[in-house]
């Protein structure tokens, strides 16, 4: 009873694995050669290459898979594309289903077989490349295959006489000679190739070389994008990019003669300050009609800086709209501190003038130093803009210096963006890198001289030649020359235009240089009072400290 129970445990078993081994699938990749790749090619007159592949596959049915590489890179960022066309194939003269896809730079070929041969048949164009006074029609008859091939064998018909043969076989990356190819001999007239075994992927690579009047060349090729020929160095890359920086420089050089050059540069001095001798060893400051400090600094530069309302403050001071008053120190390091008192004159003021004195001492009241910054800064784009006006008014600018640069300023900005936009395209798509990069160099060159100074009109020209006479009195005239009696008074009078032009620390010291006393000097000048204990001989410091926290005040602003 255990015996025949064992055996037909036995049987059961037998039959469960049969039953299994015939329910497994058959592999769908049984085909695992090629016996012969066999083509027979044919050149047209235009270059044209058609194929007709017989592949005889062994071992079994599966697929044949085939890819054709499309484009062909070489060392001179050039790139030939090849089209396949009219890709079919048939087996015992029927058509067989061809699956045919694009996978990048590749066309992808796919056949189901069994161990019937096939035929694959198709036309290359691109294939005819034009080579000096030849056509080099050249093509890898095999390529790509997923299955290793035992025998290769090929002829190619030729439209013509041709002049050379040329066979490569091995790795895709570096084929080596073919088993054998001839062509143009008596044994073999027409150009024969045989190779093989060879392994899955690796190719054949054909050569045929025809005079250029035998086969047309129908080559398309394509530049690849590099570093090397983009910024190309060839003579007319350099030529145009020569041309370019030539013309550009001549336009800046326009361009700043037009709007940032003088009306007349050698213009004839206009006296706008002078010292007049009153005596014999004695001068007296005198300035033209109507010419203050803050306008000058304007024409210098064509900007209006710290630096010039900080010397229209002290200007209205010297001249009785203000009084600086210097508040006691609350320790011997404490930060100096001013307060304004307004006061009346009877010289007429600029409407930049009486704007800044109204921001710093209100007519109902006084000012400090500590809220200069704060009001100051409130009505400083309406001084400035005042402060344009007049100097376009006394005839010294055309049109306002501020509108001028800020025109060219907002220009510069738009031509680098164009610049930068043409250089980017002809960095990507041409050879002309180099004479983009002179494009964004010149609209940089063009931004940098829009920031130069506006164009002054001839009599701007005039007054500016006759600012140098005056700057040079002002570094060289001895100090102590001043009229007797009247030395405080002449000495603050050039105060303002020396903290403009230059030289303010030696009419300083020409100021204190007049306390010759031990009694102090709290009120002795009508426009600027210390603290207690102060003197004459203390000015320059506290003017000093003035000025550099007032213009501190403007910059923070």
């Amino acid at each position: 009873m255990t015996t025949a129970r064992t055996l037909l445990g036995r049987l059961a078993a037998a039959l469960a694995l049969t039953l299994a081994l015939v329910a497994a699938p058959i592999p769908a990749h049984a085909v695992t050669e090629v016996e012969s790749y066999l083509v027979d090619a044919r050149i047209d007159a235009d270059g044209t290459l058609h194929v007709d592949a017989t592949i005889t596959p062994t071992g079994g049915p599966g697929e044949l898979v085939q890819r054709f590489a499309t484009t062909l890179p070489t060392s001179e960022a050039r790139e030939f594309r090849f089209t396949l066309d009219d890709v079919r194939a048939s087996a015992s003269g029927t058509d067989v289903p061809v699956e045919v896809a694009t996978d990048g730079a590749y066309r992808v070929v796919t056949i189901p077989v069994d161990d019937a041969p096939v035929v694959l048949s198709y036309s290359v164009r691109g294939a005819a490349i034009e080579t000096a006074d030849t056509t080099t029609v050249t093509w890898r008859l095999l390529q790509g295959l997923n299955l290793p091939v035992r025998t290769f064998e090929a002829t190619v018909a030729v439209p013509g006489p041709f002049t050379m043969v040329d066979c490569a076989a091995g790795a895709p990356g570096a084929p080596g000679a073919c088993g054998w190819y001839a062509g143009g001999t008596h044994d073999n007239p027409t150009p024969t190739f045989h190779d093989g075994p060879r392994g899955a992927g690796e190719v054949v690579q054909v050569v045929v070389r025809f005079p250029r009047d035998a086969v047309a060349s129908n080559q398309d090729v394509v530049q690849r994008w590099s570093l090397d020929r983009a910024f190309s160095l060839a003579p007319v890359p350099l030529a145009v990019a020569a041309g370019v920086a030539a013309l550009g420089l001549a336009g800046l050089w326009l361009l700043r003669r037009r709007f940032l050059s003088d009306a007349e540069a050698d213009a004839t001095p206009t006296i706008v300050g002078t010292f007049r001798p009153v005596g014999a060893g004695h001068s007296a400051f005198e300035v033209g009609e109507g010419v203050r400090p803050g306008q000058i600094g304007t024409l210098v530069d064509g900007t209006v800086d710290p630096v010039d309302v900080t010397a229209t403050v002290v200007d209205l001071a010297v001249h009785g709209h203000l009084l600086i008053r210097e508040l006691p120190h609350r320790s011997a390091y404490a930060r100096a501190e001013w307060e304004f008192e307004r006061r009346d004159s009877d010289r007429p003021l600029r409407p930049y003038e009486r704007t800044l004195l109204d921001a710093i001492a209100p007519a109902d009241g006084s000012g400090c130093c500590a809220n200069l910054g704060p009001h100051v800064g409130e009505v400083l784009p309406t001084v400035q803009s005042q402060l344009y006006d007049d100097v376009v008014e006394r005839g010294w600018f055309s049109r306002r210096p501020d509108a001028t640069r800020s025109a060219l300023t907002r220009l510069g900005w738009g031509l680098l963006v164009a610049a930068a936009v043409v250089a980017l395209a002809l960095v990507a798509f041409t050879t002309f890198g180099v004479a983009g990069l002179v494009l964004v160099a010149l609209a940089a060159g063009f931004g940098l001289v829009a920031q130069d100074t506006p164009a002054r009109t001839k009599a701007g020209a005039g007054v500016l030649a006759g600012l140098g006479l005056l700057r040079g009195h002002l570094l060289t005239q001895p100090v102590e020359e001043m009229p007797p009696g009247q030395e405080v008074h002449e000495l603050s009078e050039v105060l303002p235009y020396a903290i403009v032009l230059g030289g303010a620390d030696r009419w300083l010291d020409g100021l204190a240089a007049t306390d010759r006393d031990d009694t102090p000097d709290e009120t002795e000048l009508d426009w600027y009072h210390g603290p207690e204990g102060w003197h004459l001989a203390d000015l320059p410091d506290s003017l000093r400290n003035f000025i550099t926290t007032v213009e501190g005040s403007l910059l923070q602003r």
